[in-house]
């Protein structure tokens, strides 16, 4: 049976690209010595020739000196930061080289082109394979770089299918590996995409492991069948020379962010650059296309979707006519990147409708704010700096333009004059882009309404009629075409929506988020029985309820005597006390196994004050004066005249800047903060694993303060809505609504889920220790508990597979435990699940040393739970694990193999004599190959003897103590002959033969490795191993040699062609030396 290899899918690969229009060109036929060279050296990553060629042919209006200043600016890169350096050319690439051109005695600025972005095709496009780069000495291959006219734009790593240990991960690390070596190559990278064949993920160069995302349609129409590989999916979608040139262009950004250092007052500029997941990029370039239509300009464009609306039985925009600006609505489920959506969005049509002016309208400050700041982070796309509008009077003036800008502003700038029922026409132009975030809003009603008018004495006297803000939206910006973008589905009977906006651009909802891995999922968990709530609370609630649910906001100032009452009764002391202790509870128990931050929602000012000075007196240590310190804060504003102990927790724009920052920093000593309305929309702490609802909620509102926990995090299994408030009905109308809207997938899954899922993965765990008792642990003493893990260890370690089963179980387990607790269910298994993490924790030991962890190791939120008893025994490592003392002499010494003869535990002592010759063999493998190769065989065959049962643990531990034995008088041979370690390897690669030893005698052998160390030194060259010209040329020198030599005749073929593994092998060092 053939076996799948790296390179048979790397030739697949090539194979897709070259469909694709790619030239296919091979890395040592374009080397610096090689048939064809299109590089001087090897440290060059730009193919220069095809970049001066291709950057001539595009701006052939400029004669060729400007075009060769500008390639020669582009090589230059001055920062020794790698982003700083990427960023650079990324302007450089998406906005032209700036160069002087000298004319007629005048000197004059013009833009020098390195990629045609208008005529895709008017690029070259290469896949180059074993592209060698040497740089700082280091010598580094990645598998497939793709080259745009001649510009290392995309870098692949590919990894075998087939083999269990190549995986995506190791992919990843071997990409970050290469940043560090060849950084060169990453100034002019614009994609990173990791794959195994089968999996494939891509990412920009800034991003980690878990923000590498596949691509799911291959056209951009449907979402690709799951039998086809994932790599061919993101090829043919993403890697499409017209899509790849789209994405660089109008779908990078380097967002930035201020952070500034509470210690040190010094402010840091944090830069990391985002590329647009495909259900992004789809949906943007459908609704550029259904806002052409809808201006009315003659003007189009192929649009792309990623999921039709039509697949959820709702009206999309394609059945709108041409020149209705109605744009349409684009719903992309809360955490899934709407925000930056918007951004992509602006800087497209911007340059597809000629600078047209965009106004983004929210309905809160807040979240203007924070939607403004992430534009502002991003100015670079948008070839242009956002504004704010304070006032109507900034609005109209900014307005006043013929075209261009980015405004924001809230809708509630569009209230007429007192006595007024239309808004004055700020601008009658057609080129106006009116952006709607949340576009569900009942602010955007048409309807007209009747209101009382009152004095100063709150005396009825007159009415006057009132609209919709949509309607005021309308008369000041008549001729606009405008956008909605919503994170939670428009409801089935809302008509002003779809009056205003159109109907669906583009659906992107919960179960397509969390299966990309877009979101996680959110669980729901009810208190209520812990902190009861009355009777007559409850039927205040209700009742409040359908007061909340009118739809005009006059109508809820009828509901405030309610809400005056409802609160006093939420607000008492005693509940109030009772809620304190159950949050710090709950809260401590969910940190003891989940790393992360809570959100507590109150219902009023006065309500959020109590609940801090409540939990305060159970954690005094928690509060702090000092807005840089202190576990908990309470984030709102105040007036002067809600009192002291309110007014104390008022905080300034720049103040709340300020706690955002220390709620988004893992590593702050902040974890919890009381909110009323602040942060439940807008808010991104992707650490927040946790919100406790105590504040009457519904619908939109209840939907979007939910998912402030469903932000993808390290490997956060989940987020968890936590109510002490009954708003489970709610809750049920909200997750009703949004299903009948179409959506698919749970916006919040009961707790109970999680636990069932817990004592599914436990059941598992107690199965595979079935016939081990572990139950005497929980009562025994610390030295009786660590005997008790090495023997729980000594007996997976006999199971087959054991090892391996009993660490995924136990992975498993930790996950569903996480979100299960602090469920009365899960804290009775707290302590076994700790005995079973303790367990997989030595296991794990044997395969990574105390320093080295794996990256999904430290990409963790799930922490062992710890049993108290042991903290202070932490056991180390191997050595310490298996109850032996640490050697001091080399691990193969006589003393140390007698130790691990005579430990009471076999399973364990054959387990670290394994592994430790296992890690020696391997040492040796990549220096000696048929050395190596010998001992590797010889160890599989023990170890497989033991496990078909043909020998004993103890037998296998003689021979495997037998086999160290035979590694010591090994490496004496060497000495004994006086060869150095690689003419040894040579030696044993020559004397591998029993007939070459008897004819030609230990001494001539010797004499022979030696020459042959020397000849092939002289002969390596870089990139050696993949020319075959060079590699002719070495066997025909070996094969003198051995004929010299008098190797025999019928031999010699073999021996060549081991000495040629041989020397690759250790090809490096040969070049070094």
């Amino acid at each position: 049976m053939t076996q799948l290899t790296e390179s048979q899918i790397e030739s697949f690969a090539i194979q897709l690209f070259e469909h694709l229009g790619y030239k296919s060109l091979y890395g040592p036929d374009i080397a610096p010595d090689g048939p064809n060279p299109l590089r001087t050296s090897f440290e060059e990553v730009v193919l220069k020739e095809s970049l001066c060629k291709a950057v001539r042919r595009i701006n052939h209006e400029l004669p060729a000196a400007v075009c060769e200043d500008a390639v020669n600016k582009v090589l230059r890169t001055a920062s020794p930061d790698l982003l700083a350096n990427n960023e650079l050319f990324h302007r450089m690439l998406t906005e032209g080289v700036s160069v002087s051109v000298h004319q007629e005695g005048a000197e004059r600025g013009e833009l020098v082109w390195l990629v045609d972005f208008d005529n895709p095709l008017n690029n070259d496009f290469s896949v180059i394979n074993q592209y060698t780069i040497v740089e700082n000495g280091r010598n580094k291959r990645p598998d497939l770089i793709l080259f745009v006219n001649g510009l290392p734009l995309v870098v692949i790593e590919l990894k075998n299918a087939a083999d269990e240990n190549a995986t995506l991960q190791s992919a990843f690390r071997q990409v970050e590996t290469y940043k560090k070596a060849i950084p060169s190559l990453f100034t002019y990278n614009e994609l990173i995409v990791i794959s195994d064949g089968l999996e494939a993920r891509a990412g920009s160069l800034s991003a980690g492991f878990s923000r590498m995302m596949a691509w799911k349609s291959a056209d951009g129409k449907a979402e690709a069948s799951r039998l086809v590989s994932q790599l061919e999916v993101l090829i043919q979608g993403m890697l499409n020379r017209e899509t790849l040139l789209d994405l660089i262009c109008s779908f990078t950004v380097f967002e930035k962010s201020k952070t500034e250092d509470l210690k040190t007052k010094i402010t840091k500029i944090e830069t990391v650059k985002k590329v647009a997941a495909y259900h992004q990029y789809y949906a943007v370039n459908k609704a550029i296309e259904s806002t052409i239509r809808a201006t009315g300009i003659n003007k189009w464009c192929d649009g792309t979707i990623s999921e039709s609306p039509e697949n959820y039985g709702l009206k999309e925009v394609k059945s709108q006519p041409i020149g209705d600006h109605k744009a349409g609505v684009i719903w992309h489920t809360q955490g899934s990147g709407k925000s930056l959506s918007m951004v992509f969005y602006v800087g497209k049509v911007v340059r597809m409708l000629n600078n047209p002016t965009i106004v983004v309208i929210t309905d809160r400050n807040d979240l203007d704010d924070q939607l403004f700041g992430t534009f502002a982070d991003c100015k670079q796309l948008l070839r242009q700096t956002p504004v704010q509008a304070e006032d109507g009077e900034k609005l109209k003036g900014l307005l006043g333009v013929n075209s261009g800008g980015v405004i924001f502003t809230t809708i509630q700038k569009f209230q007429p004059e007192e006595g007024k029922n239309a808004y004055e026409t700020l601008t009658e132009r057609s080129n106006v882009i009116v952006i709607a975030d949340e576009a569900h809003r009942t602010q955007y009603g048409f309807k007209a309404k009747t209101v009382e008018v009152k004095n100063e004495a709150d005396e009825v006297i007159g009415s006057e009629i009132k609209y919709g803000f949509a309607k005021y939206l309308r008369d000041a910006l008549p001729n606009a075409t405008y956008l909605g973008f919503t994170g939670t589905p428009i409801e089935t009977a809302d008509i002003n929506t779809p009056a205003v906006f159109g109907h669906y651009i583009d659906v992107y909802d919960i179960a397509q988020a969390v299966e990309d891995g877009a979101t996680v999922r959110i669980f729901y968990e009810s208190r209520l029985a812990k902190v009861e709530l009355s009777e007559e609370g409850r039927k205040l609630i209700e009742s409040l309820d359908r007061e909340l649910e009118t739809e005009e906001m006059n109508d809820v100032q009828l509901a405030k005597a309610k809400w005056t009452q409802l609160e006093a009764l939420i607000g008492n002391p005693s509940r109030i006390k009772n809620i304190a202790r159950d949050i710090v509870t709950h809260f401590e128990q969910r940190q003891e196994v989940f790393e992360g931050k809570a959100m507590i929602v109150a219902m009023s000012r006065r309500i959020a004050v109590a609940l801090y000075n409540a939990i305060i007196d159970l954690r005094p240590q928690w509060h702090s004066d000092d807005l840089e310190k202190g576990v908990i804060k309470v984030v709102m504003t105040s007036a002067s005249s809600d009192g002291p102990d309110i007014a104390r927790h008022h905080t300034t724009k720049g103040q709340r800047r300020l706690l955002a920052e220390r709620m988004k920093d893992p590593d702050d000593d902040l974890k919890l903060v009381i909110v009323r309305d602040m942060w439940l929309t807008g808010f991104d702490a992707p650490c927040l694993h946790t919100l406790y609802i105590d504040k009457p909620m519904q619908g939109h509102n209840l939907m979007q303060a939910i998912a402030r926990v469903n932000r993808v995090y390290k490997d956060k299994p989940g987020g968890l809505v936590v109510d002490y408030l009954g708003i489970a009905s709610d809750l049920k109308k909200a997750l009703s609504f949004y299903s009948d809207s179409g959506g698919k997938g749970n916006p919040t899954e009961q707790q109970e889920q999680a636990i069932a899922l817990m004592e599914e993965k436990l059941e598992v765990v107690q199965q595979l220790l079935h016939s081990f008792d572990y139950h005497p642990y929980f009562t025994a003493d610390v030295s009786q508990k660590l005997s008790f893990i090495l023997q729980a260890e000594d007996f997976i370690l006999g199971l087959n597979e054991g090892k391996k089963r009993f660490v995924n179980e136990v992975n498993a387990l930790s996950k569903a435990f996480a979100i299960a607790i602090p469920h009365e269910r899960a804290m009775k298994v707290k302590e076994e699940v700790a005995f079973f993490q303790a367990v997989k924790a030595r296991l794990c030991k044997f395969d990574v040393s105390a320093s080295h962890k794996t990256d999904e190791e430290i990409e963790t939120t799930i922490r062992q739970v710890v049993d108290k008893a042991l903290v202070s025994e932490q056991v180390v490592d191997i050595f310490d694990a298996a109850g032996i003392k640490k050697p001091d002499i080399s691990i193969l010494s006589e003393e140390f193999l007698m130790e691990l003869k005579g430990m009471e535990h076999k399973n364990l002592a054959l387990e670290v004599l394994r592994k430790l010759l296992n890690d020696e063999i391997k040492t040796r493998m990549q220096r000696n190959l048929v050395q190596g190769k010998s001992l590797m065989e010889m160890l599989e065959a023990s170890i497989n003897k033991y496990h078909n049962k043909v020998i004993t643990a103890v037998e296998v531990i003689d021979e495997l103590i037998g086999l160290s034995k035979h590694i010591v008088a090994q490496d004496n041979a060497a000495k004994e002959l006086g060869l150095s370690e690689y003419e040894y390897a040579f030696y044993s690669a020559v004397a591998d033969n029993n007939s070459a030893v008897e004819l030609m005698g230990k001494d001539k052998l010797r004499e022979l490795a030696v020459v042959l160390t020397e000849t092939i030194r002289n002969n390596a060259s870089i990139d050696w191993e993949i020319k075959e010209n060079v590699r002719a040329k070495m066997r025909v020198a070996i094969k003198r040699l051995l004929r010299r030599f008098g190797y025999p005749p019928d031999m010699q073929m073999l021996a060549t062609e081991t000495v040629i593994k041989q020397a690759e092998m250790i090809s490096a060092e040969l070049i070094r030396k």
